[in-house]
């Protein structure tokens, strides 16, 4: 079994920052790329930034120069900085990696539970 465990959402104000962090545990082979995902109410969940297992990245158009997306490749964490945010960023941020499980070698996708964000205006 595979788990993604996510942390650091909260309530900030217009302007303010979060840190995001998620924990891929478990019967793990490989961490192919990992990313974060939003999903606001009424609306599709969408990318907001992921890295490879190369360590390419990319944003959301919305979230370039303000977001950043990092990777601990030794501890299988991946966490994403973010900076002056806006209330249209609020949303649920869910984690999801490629993942290459040590039992069956199966590649497979992974998602977090998710964590709530919440900008005031």
């Amino acid at each position: 079994q595979v788990q993604l465990v996510e942390s650091g959402g909260g309530l900030v104000q217009t302007v303010g920052s979060l840190r995001l962090s998620c924990a891929a545990s478990g019967s793990i082979f490989r961490i192919h790329a990992m990313g974060w995902y939003r999903q606001a109410p009424g609306k599709q969940r969408e990318l907001v930034a992921r890295i490879t297992s190369g360590a390419n990245t990319n944003y959301a158009d919305s979230v370039k120069g303000r977001f950043t997306i990092s990777r601990d490749y030794a501890k299988n964490t991946v966490d994403l900085q973010m900076n002056s945010l806006k209330p249209e960023d609020t949303s649920v941020y869910y984690c999801k990696a490629l993942i290459t499980t040590a039992q069956t070698m199966d590649v497979t996708l992974h998602w977090g539970q998710g964590t709530q964000v919440t900008v005031s205006s």
